[in-house]
């Protein structure tokens, strides 16, 4: 699998982590979608990993996937950011995984 981060996404992730500790995660969200097979590709900021994350190289950084919903990713992936709609988006030369992306910044939990 291939991600590649474009210069404006690693610009935004940058400026919003704002020096914080964790690691950057494509989560397939399947919360409130119904079913495992209905879900929405979201990008995470998390303080610490699952031990079912696998790690992916990318030009900028690791980004991290649950390996039992590799499935939902395409092979080539960009992740992008849009000034025009302030989001981040996930597009792959097949189609547009999600265009309209936040980045959500979770929280240690004790």
């Amino acid at each position: 699998m291939e991600i590649i981060i474009t210069e404006a996404a690693a610009k935004k992730i940058n400026a919003r982590t704002g020096g914080r500790e964790g690691y950057l995660k494509l989560k397939y969200d399947t919360d409130g979608c119904g079913c495992a097979v209905n879900g929405v590709v979201a990008l995470w900021f998390v303080p610490e990993l699952d031990n079912t994350d696998i790690a992916i190289e990318t030009n900028d950084r690791t980004v991290y996937l649950e390996k039992s919903k590799i499935i939902f990713f395409d092979e080539q992936m960009k992740i992008d950011f849009s000034e025009v709609t302030n989001c981040f988006q996930l597009k792959s030369p097949q189609q547009m995984l999600n265009g309209h992306m936040s980045l959500i910044i979770k929280e240690k939990t004790d």
